[in-house]
């Protein structure tokens, strides 16, 4: 069984950036503790970065979340300085979900991934969280996938659990 602990998008202009949120700041602890537990199970880990141009606005995520974040080589653009130091495998994304994510995975599973075994934690639960783990959900439909509740925030409480409801509809497993 290959194990993997997807970290989603715990970057600063998500933390206590232009679209960080006390609930974001309060889970990167535990997002370490993760991290932690992740290399003690001798699971792989994966970072994912939301990464723009500065051009976003004009884009179609800009024109509908008129926030400007995350811009390639900015300071809201890097990684947490609680997870930065584990991130050794880091794959950018331009938008919500990390189709490269379940590329990469896929390379690794056998008979739609019964073989895999993949946690996620991050943020925003409601945006690129789920949508990482749906698309994840999709290319590897035997894998067993879980999300760590307590090591996600979503944009606010109450989407952060709709969200989570999505992912239990879907068969992601919700510890």
């Amino acid at each position: 069984m290959r194990k993997f602990l997807v970290v989603v998008d715990v970057q600063k202009d998500f933390i206590d950036g232009a679209l960080g949120t006390a609930e974001a700041v309060s889970v990167v602890p535990r997002v370490v503790e993760c991290i932690r537990a992740a290399l003690e199970e001798d699971r792989a880990l994966i970072f994912t970065q939301d990464t723009h141009q500065p051009d976003y606005m004009d884009t179609s995520e800009g024109r509908h979340l008129p926030v400007l974040h995350c811009v390639k080589d900015t300071e809201g653009w890097l990684l947490h300085e609680a997870v930065a130091p584990y991130a050794a495998t880091t794959l950018q994304k331009p938008s919500f979900g990390a189709p490269a994510l379940a590329e990469l995975l896929g390379r690794e599973a056998e008979n739609g991934g019964a073989n895999l075994d993949i946690a996620l934690c991050g943020v925003c639960t409601d945006i690129c969280v789920v949508t990482n783990a749906l698309l994840l959900r999709a290319h590897l439909p035997e894998a067993a996938l879980r999300v760590y509740k307590d090591a996600c925030a979503g944009v606010t409480p109450a989407r952060h659990e709709a969200a989570l409801e999505v992912m239990r509809a879907c068969q992601i497993e919700v510890v």
